[in-house]
Protein backbone atom coordinates (compact mmCIF):
# COMPACT_ATOMS: atom_id res chain seq x y z
CA UNK A 1 0.00 0.00 0.00
CA UNK A 2 2.89 2.56 0.75
CA UNK A 3 4.85 1.54 -2.39
CA UNK A 4 1.54 2.83 -4.72
CA UNK A 5 0.44 5.34 -2.44
CA UNK A 6 4.01 7.14 -3.17
CA UNK A 7 3.56 6.28 -6.88
CA UNK A 8 0.30 7.75 -6.77
CA UNK A 9 1.45 10.67 -4.70
CA UNK A 10 4.59 11.46 -6.87
CA UNK A 11 2.15 11.59 -10.02
CA UNK A 12 -0.66 13.56 -9.07
CA UNK A 13 2.40 16.44 -8.68
CA UNK A 14 3.76 15.40 -12.20
CA UNK A 15 2.89 17.62 -15.32
CA UNK A 16 2.80 14.21 -17.65
CA UNK A 17 3.82 11.11 -15.96
CA UNK A 18 3.81 8.98 -19.00
CA UNK A 19 5.44 11.51 -21.74
CA UNK A 20 8.28 10.15 -21.90
CA UNK A 21 7.30 6.31 -22.19
CA UNK A 22 7.31 4.48 -25.61
CA UNK A 23 4.27 2.53 -26.30
CA UNK A 24 4.11 -0.36 -27.81
CA UNK A 25 3.41 -0.49 -31.89
CA UNK A 26 0.07 -1.77 -32.44
CA UNK A 27 0.74 -2.46 -36.24
CA UNK A 28 -1.33 -4.90 -37.25
CA UNK A 29 -4.76 -3.56 -35.10
CA UNK A 30 -7.28 -1.75 -37.30
CA UNK A 31 -10.63 -0.62 -35.80
CA UNK A 32 -11.54 0.73 -39.42
CA UNK A 33 -15.70 0.45 -40.35
CA UNK A 34 -16.52 -0.67 -36.07
CA UNK A 35 -18.14 0.75 -33.31
CA UNK A 36 -16.31 0.71 -29.90
CA UNK A 37 -19.36 1.07 -27.22
CA UNK A 38 -17.85 2.41 -23.61
CA UNK A 39 -20.55 1.23 -20.90
CA UNK A 40 -20.43 4.02 -17.87
CA UNK A 41 -22.45 2.11 -15.06
CA UNK A 42 -24.20 5.37 -14.45
CA UNK A 43 -26.61 7.83 -15.10
CA UNK A 44 -25.50 10.28 -18.54
CA UNK A 45 -25.67 13.24 -15.51
CA UNK A 46 -22.77 12.80 -13.72
CA UNK A 47 -19.36 13.45 -13.64
CA UNK A 48 -18.33 9.92 -15.14
CA UNK A 49 -20.08 10.83 -18.17
CA UNK A 50 -18.49 13.85 -18.63
CA UNK A 51 -15.09 11.81 -18.12
CA UNK A 52 -16.16 9.64 -20.89
CA UNK A 53 -17.55 11.88 -23.47
CA UNK A 54 -14.74 14.21 -23.19
CA UNK A 55 -12.53 11.24 -24.03
CA UNK A 56 -14.14 9.29 -26.78
CA UNK A 57 -13.95 11.52 -29.71
CA UNK A 58 -10.27 11.87 -29.22
CA UNK A 59 -10.15 8.46 -28.59
CA UNK A 60 -11.72 7.89 -31.72
CA UNK A 61 -9.16 10.12 -33.36
CA UNK A 62 -5.94 7.76 -32.54
CA UNK A 63 -6.88 4.12 -32.36
CA UNK A 64 -5.85 3.24 -35.23
CA UNK A 65 -8.99 2.86 -38.07
CA UNK A 66 -10.75 6.26 -35.84
CA UNK A 67 -13.59 4.14 -35.31
CA UNK A 68 -16.73 5.66 -34.01
CA UNK A 69 -16.48 5.67 -29.97
CA UNK A 70 -20.31 5.71 -28.45
CA UNK A 71 -20.69 6.22 -25.37
CA UNK A 72 -23.87 4.16 -23.14
CA UNK A 73 -24.90 4.24 -19.95
CA UNK A 74 -26.29 1.38 -17.56
CA UNK A 75 -27.30 2.77 -14.23
CA UNK A 76 -28.55 0.74 -11.63
CA UNK A 77 -27.21 -0.71 -7.65
CA UNK A 78 -24.65 2.26 -7.30
CA UNK A 79 -22.62 1.01 -10.60
CA UNK A 80 -22.64 -2.38 -9.26
CA UNK A 81 -25.01 -3.63 -12.07
CA UNK A 82 -23.04 -2.72 -14.85
CA UNK A 83 -19.68 -3.67 -13.27
CA UNK A 84 -21.28 -7.09 -12.92
CA UNK A 85 -22.06 -7.17 -16.39
CA UNK A 86 -18.68 -6.10 -17.77
CA UNK A 87 -17.56 -8.98 -15.93
CA UNK A 88 -19.35 -11.39 -18.11
CA UNK A 89 -18.51 -9.93 -21.60
CA UNK A 90 -16.09 -11.86 -23.41
CA UNK A 91 -15.48 -10.05 -26.37
CA UNK A 92 -11.74 -10.00 -27.26
CA UNK A 93 -11.71 -7.53 -30.54
CA UNK A 94 -11.44 -4.27 -28.71
CA UNK A 95 -15.07 -2.69 -29.24
CA UNK A 96 -16.05 -3.29 -25.44
CA UNK A 97 -15.30 -1.09 -22.99
CA UNK A 98 -16.18 -0.64 -19.20
CA UNK A 99 -15.49 2.66 -17.26
CA UNK A 100 -15.06 2.01 -13.35
CA UNK A 101 -15.02 4.97 -10.36
CA UNK A 102 -14.90 5.24 -6.80
CA UNK A 103 -18.76 4.13 -6.44
CA UNK A 104 -17.60 0.94 -7.98
CA UNK A 105 -14.02 0.19 -5.94
CA UNK A 106 -15.81 0.79 -2.72
CA UNK A 107 -18.26 -1.79 -3.11
CA UNK A 108 -15.49 -4.20 -4.22
CA UNK A 109 -13.09 -3.16 -1.10
CA UNK A 110 -15.75 -3.94 1.37
CA UNK A 111 -16.81 -6.82 0.17
CA UNK A 112 -20.22 -5.92 -0.55
CA UNK A 113 -22.41 -9.16 -1.90
CA UNK A 114 -23.91 -7.11 -4.84
CA UNK A 115 -20.70 -7.49 -6.35
CA UNK A 116 -20.29 -10.24 -8.96
CA UNK A 117 -16.88 -8.93 -10.49
CA UNK A 118 -13.53 -8.82 -10.65
CA UNK A 119 -11.07 -5.74 -11.22
CA UNK A 120 -8.19 -7.91 -11.53
CA UNK A 121 -9.65 -9.72 -14.32
CA UNK A 122 -10.07 -6.86 -16.45
CA UNK A 123 -7.81 -5.06 -18.43
CA UNK A 124 -6.81 -1.19 -17.54
CA UNK A 125 -5.66 1.16 -20.05
CA UNK A 126 -6.38 4.41 -18.74
CA UNK A 127 -6.61 6.01 -15.24
CA UNK A 128 -6.82 9.66 -14.43
CA UNK A 129 -7.59 11.17 -11.36
CA UNK A 130 -10.17 13.36 -9.92
CA UNK A 131 -11.39 15.61 -7.05
CA UNK A 132 -14.87 16.25 -5.40
CA UNK A 133 -16.11 19.54 -3.86
CA UNK A 134 -19.11 19.56 -1.29
CA UNK A 135 -21.18 22.46 -1.56
CA UNK A 136 -23.90 23.78 0.58
CA UNK A 137 -27.20 26.22 0.07
CA UNK A 138 -26.87 29.81 0.07
CA UNK A 139 -29.31 29.78 3.73
CA UNK A 140 -26.82 27.42 5.71
CA UNK A 141 -23.75 29.09 3.68
CA UNK A 142 -24.10 31.87 5.62
CA UNK A 143 -23.43 30.05 9.02
CA UNK A 144 -20.05 28.67 7.68
CA UNK A 145 -16.80 30.28 8.45
CA UNK A 146 -14.52 27.70 7.70
CA UNK A 147 -15.51 25.30 10.63
CA UNK A 148 -18.51 23.19 10.78
CA UNK A 149 -19.43 24.56 14.53
CA UNK A 150 -22.40 26.88 13.41
CA UNK A 151 -23.26 24.26 11.41
CA UNK A 152 -23.81 21.45 13.64
CA UNK A 153 -27.39 22.53 14.91
CA UNK A 154 -28.99 22.16 11.33
CA UNK A 155 -30.36 19.08 9.52
CA UNK A 156 -29.01 18.48 5.87
CA UNK A 157 -30.76 16.24 3.13
CA UNK A 158 -28.14 14.69 0.61
CA UNK A 159 -28.92 12.08 -2.10
CA UNK A 160 -27.05 9.44 -1.93
CA UNK A 161 -26.36 6.83 -4.19
CA UNK A 162 -25.48 4.21 -1.48
CA UNK A 163 -23.73 3.88 1.57
CA UNK A 164 -20.79 1.61 -0.43
CA UNK A 165 -20.45 4.07 -2.98
CA UNK A 166 -17.97 7.07 -3.31
CA UNK A 167 -20.61 8.29 -1.36
CA UNK A 168 -19.46 7.28 1.63
CA UNK A 169 -16.87 9.86 1.61
CA UNK A 170 -19.05 12.43 2.46
CA UNK A 171 -21.15 10.94 4.39
CA UNK A 172 -17.91 10.00 7.07
CA UNK A 173 -16.55 13.64 6.63
CA UNK A 174 -20.03 15.26 7.58
CA UNK A 175 -19.95 12.59 10.43
CA UNK A 176 -16.71 13.46 11.57
CA UNK A 177 -17.69 17.21 11.45
CA UNK A 178 -20.33 16.45 13.83
CA UNK A 179 -23.35 17.50 11.14
CA UNK A 180 -26.76 16.00 10.89
CA UNK A 181 -27.37 15.07 7.32
CA UNK A 182 -29.98 12.32 6.32
CA UNK A 183 -29.44 10.27 3.15
CA UNK A 184 -31.85 10.19 0.60
CA UNK A 185 -30.72 6.85 -0.67
CA UNK A 186 -30.74 5.19 -4.22
CA UNK A 187 -30.01 7.80 -6.61
CA UNK A 188 -28.85 6.29 -10.04
CA UNK A 189 -25.78 8.72 -10.01
CA UNK A 190 -24.49 12.00 -8.60
CA UNK A 191 -26.10 14.30 -11.15
CA UNK A 192 -29.16 13.24 -10.27
CA UNK A 193 -28.29 14.14 -6.85
CA UNK A 194 -26.99 17.55 -7.81
CA UNK A 195 -30.70 17.68 -9.44
CA UNK A 196 -32.26 17.16 -5.86
CA UNK A 197 -29.91 19.82 -4.58
CA UNK A 198 -31.21 22.16 -7.59
CA UNK A 199 -34.97 22.06 -6.48
CA UNK A 200 -34.55 22.33 -3.49
CA UNK A 201 -34.98 18.73 -1.71
CA UNK A 202 -31.49 18.45 -1.03
CA UNK A 203 -29.66 21.12 0.78
CA UNK A 204 -25.99 19.96 0.99
CA UNK A 205 -24.52 18.03 -2.29
CA UNK A 206 -21.12 16.85 -3.08
CA UNK A 207 -19.69 16.60 -7.24
CA UNK A 208 -16.87 14.97 -8.65
CA UNK A 209 -14.56 18.00 -10.21
CA UNK A 210 -15.89 17.49 -13.61
CA UNK A 211 -19.15 18.07 -12.98
CA UNK A 212 -18.51 20.49 -10.37
CA UNK A 213 -17.00 22.71 -13.44
CA UNK A 214 -20.00 22.14 -15.55
CA UNK A 215 -23.03 21.97 -13.59
CA UNK A 216 -22.46 23.83 -10.47
CA UNK A 217 -19.82 26.50 -10.69
CA UNK A 218 -22.62 28.53 -12.57
CA UNK A 219 -24.65 28.17 -9.92
CA UNK A 220 -22.35 29.83 -7.48
CA UNK A 221 -21.69 32.66 -10.20
CA UNK A 222 -25.70 33.10 -9.74
CA UNK A 223 -25.39 32.81 -5.71
CA UNK A 224 -27.50 29.19 -5.98
CA UNK A 225 -25.10 27.00 -4.07
CA UNK A 226 -21.87 27.77 -2.16
CA UNK A 227 -18.48 25.74 -1.99
CA UNK A 228 -17.84 24.19 1.54
CA UNK A 229 -14.71 22.09 0.94
CA UNK A 230 -12.93 20.14 -1.14
CA UNK A 231 -12.02 16.95 -0.35
CA UNK A 232 -8.44 17.86 -1.41
CA UNK A 233 -5.47 16.02 -3.64
CA UNK A 234 -2.59 13.40 -2.79
CA UNK A 235 0.49 15.71 -2.15
CA UNK A 236 3.96 13.94 -2.96
CA UNK A 237 4.75 13.17 0.90
CA UNK A 238 1.05 11.48 1.21
CA UNK A 239 -0.36 14.10 2.92
CA UNK A 240 -3.85 15.68 1.87
CA UNK A 241 -3.37 19.20 0.41
CA UNK A 242 -5.18 21.57 -1.57
CA UNK A 243 -7.12 20.40 -4.65
CA UNK A 244 -4.56 22.15 -7.83
CA UNK A 245 -8.22 22.48 -9.59
CA UNK A 246 -9.78 24.76 -6.35
CA UNK A 247 -6.69 26.36 -4.65
CA UNK A 248 -8.60 28.52 -3.19
CA UNK A 249 -10.92 26.27 -1.49
CA UNK A 250 -10.18 24.48 2.14
CA UNK A 251 -9.69 20.74 2.30
CA UNK A 252 -11.64 18.76 4.12
CA UNK A 253 -8.79 18.53 6.61
CA UNK A 254 -8.66 22.42 6.91
CA UNK A 255 -12.34 22.48 7.77
CA UNK A 256 -12.01 19.47 10.24
CA UNK A 257 -9.21 20.92 12.03
CA UNK A 258 -11.51 24.14 12.50
CA UNK A 259 -14.20 22.10 14.09
CA UNK A 260 -15.11 21.25 17.79
CA UNK A 261 -14.88 17.43 17.83
CA UNK A 262 -13.04 16.61 14.62
CA UNK A 263 -10.03 14.79 14.70
CA UNK A 264 -7.30 14.64 11.88
CA UNK A 265 -5.23 11.66 13.52
CA UNK A 266 -6.71 8.34 14.45
CA UNK A 267 -9.03 5.89 13.25
CA UNK A 268 -11.62 8.07 11.40
CA UNK A 269 -9.06 10.02 9.87
CA UNK A 270 -6.79 7.01 9.03
CA UNK A 271 -9.80 5.79 7.48
CA UNK A 272 -11.13 8.59 5.37
CA UNK A 273 -7.73 9.11 4.10
CA UNK A 274 -7.34 5.85 3.13
CA UNK A 275 -10.54 5.68 1.16
CA UNK A 276 -10.13 8.90 0.02
CA UNK A 277 -6.96 7.58 -1.45
CA UNK A 278 -8.86 4.56 -3.03
CA UNK A 279 -11.36 6.81 -4.59
CA UNK A 280 -9.65 9.73 -6.07
CA UNK A 281 -6.36 9.98 -6.88
CA UNK A 282 -6.80 7.22 -9.54
CA UNK A 283 -10.97 7.53 -9.67
CA UNK A 284 -11.84 6.50 -13.29
CA UNK A 285 -10.33 3.84 -14.93
CA UNK A 286 -10.83 2.55 -18.77
CA UNK A 287 -10.76 -1.25 -18.91
CA UNK A 288 -11.23 -4.01 -21.68
CA UNK A 289 -12.61 -7.16 -21.14
CA UNK A 290 -10.53 -9.84 -19.86
CA UNK A 291 -8.46 -11.96 -22.24
CA UNK A 292 -8.20 -9.27 -24.91
CA UNK A 293 -5.08 -9.23 -27.01
CA UNK A 294 -2.10 -8.20 -25.95
CA UNK A 295 -2.08 -6.18 -29.11
CA UNK A 296 -5.26 -4.52 -28.65
CA UNK A 297 -4.53 -3.60 -25.32
CA UNK A 298 -1.44 -2.10 -26.55
CA UNK A 299 -2.60 -0.43 -29.59
CA UNK A 300 -5.50 1.70 -26.72
CA UNK A 301 -2.67 2.46 -24.52
CA UNK A 302 -0.70 4.04 -27.64
CA UNK A 303 -4.14 6.24 -28.63
CA UNK A 304 -4.33 7.27 -24.85
CA UNK A 305 -0.52 8.07 -24.58
CA UNK A 306 -1.11 10.51 -28.21
CA UNK A 307 -3.89 12.05 -26.23
CA UNK A 308 -1.71 12.68 -23.83
CA UNK A 309 0.99 14.32 -25.29
CA UNK A 310 -1.13 16.80 -27.44
CA UNK A 311 0.34 20.35 -27.07
CA UNK A 312 -3.16 21.28 -25.72
CA UNK A 313 -4.27 18.49 -23.91
CA UNK A 314 -3.40 20.30 -20.34
CA UNK A 315 -5.12 23.15 -20.94
CA UNK A 316 -8.39 21.62 -22.59
CA UNK A 317 -8.71 18.70 -20.09
CA UNK A 318 -8.52 21.20 -16.53
CA UNK A 319 -11.15 23.36 -18.39
CA UNK A 320 -12.95 19.76 -18.04
CA UNK A 321 -12.09 17.73 -15.99
CA UNK A 322 -9.79 19.53 -13.70
CA UNK A 323 -6.18 19.51 -13.54
CA UNK A 324 -5.19 15.82 -12.53
CA UNK A 325 -2.56 13.37 -13.60
CA UNK A 326 -3.24 10.75 -16.45
CA UNK A 327 -2.03 6.95 -16.33
CA UNK A 328 -1.59 4.56 -19.40
CA UNK A 329 -0.41 1.69 -20.38
CA UNK A 330 1.74 0.30 -17.06
CA UNK A 331 1.38 2.89 -15.01
CA UNK A 332 -2.37 2.49 -15.01
CA UNK A 333 -2.13 -0.49 -13.78
CA UNK A 334 -0.01 0.53 -11.22
CA UNK A 335 -3.02 3.12 -10.33
CA UNK A 336 -5.81 0.23 -10.29
CA UNK A 337 -3.50 -1.07 -7.44
CA UNK A 338 -3.95 1.73 -5.39
CA UNK A 339 -7.57 2.15 -5.99
CA UNK A 340 -7.93 -1.09 -4.75
CA UNK A 341 -6.27 -1.39 -2.13
CA UNK A 342 -6.99 -0.09 1.44
CA UNK A 343 -5.68 -1.29 5.00
CA UNK A 344 -7.67 -3.93 7.24
CA UNK A 345 -7.89 -1.33 9.79
CA UNK A 346 -9.59 1.38 7.39
CA UNK A 347 -11.77 -1.72 6.14
CA UNK A 348 -13.13 -2.61 9.38
CA UNK A 349 -13.53 0.58 10.82
CA UNK A 350 -15.73 2.06 8.22
CA UNK A 351 -17.60 -1.49 8.47
CA UNK A 352 -18.56 -0.68 11.68
CA UNK A 353 -19.39 2.52 10.52
CA UNK A 354 -21.80 1.18 7.88
CA UNK A 355 -23.62 -0.94 10.70
CA UNK A 356 -23.98 1.48 12.68
CA UNK A 357 -25.31 4.69 10.84
CA UNK A 358 -26.49 2.97 7.87
CA UNK A 359 -27.56 -0.61 8.97
CA UNK A 360 -25.64 -2.39 5.89
CA UNK A 361 -24.10 -5.61 7.14
CA UNK A 362 -20.91 -6.71 5.54
CA UNK A 363 -19.75 -8.98 8.24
Amino acid sequence: MKKLTRFIASAAVATGLTAGVAMPASADVDFSGKTIEWTIPFSETGGSAKWANFFAPLLSENLPGQPTVVVKFMPGAGSTKGANWFQGQTHTDGTTMFGSSGSTQFPYLLGDPRVRYEYKDWVPVMASGTGGVAYLNPEAAKMFDGSANKLKGQTFVYGNQGATRLDLIPALAWKMLGMKVEHVMGIKGRGDGRKMFESGEATIDYQTSSSYLKNVAPMVAEGKAVPMMSWGALGANGEIVRDPTFPDMPTFKEVCNATDGCETSGPAWEAWKAFFVAGFPSQKIAFLPAGTPTEISDAYAAAFAKIQARPDFAEISAKRLGKYPMYVGGDAKAALGGAITVSDSAKAYVTDWLQADFGVSLK
